[in-house]
């Protein structure tokens, strides 16, 4: 258990590395989710990915720490998968939030 929860951590902390976001910026300070609702299921799941992503980055302020892992993560499938596991769950709540994309 305690290796799934260390490679659960180095995949939260290289997701918003790889996408290349300061965690400390002024986009930070915005409210970047105003609302779960949005027009299609991939403005959701974009939502869902930049959720995933301002998480970690409240979590993990160091950019130089994440640089460290983010060969391990390049060179690990598991993390990857573990990656989009977390994307997924934050899309299932917006995608039920839009009522699966109503008519």
């Amino acid at each position: 258990m305690n290796k799934l929860l260390k490679q659960t951590f180095v995949v939260s902390i290289l997701s918003l590395s790889i996408c290349g976001i300061s965690p400390v910026s002024a986009e930070a300070e915005k409210d970047y989710m105003p609302s779960l609702i949005t027009k299609t299921p991939l403005e959701g799941r974009q939502l869902a990915i930049k959720i995933v992503r301002k998480t970690i980055g409240t979590i993990q302020r160091d950019p130089a720490a994440k640089m460290k892992v983010r060969n391990m993560y390049a060179e690990n499938p598991q993390l990857l998968m573990q990656a989009a596991e977390l994307v997924n769950k934050e899309f299932a709540i917006i995608a039920e939030a839009n009522n699966y994309w109503r008519n």
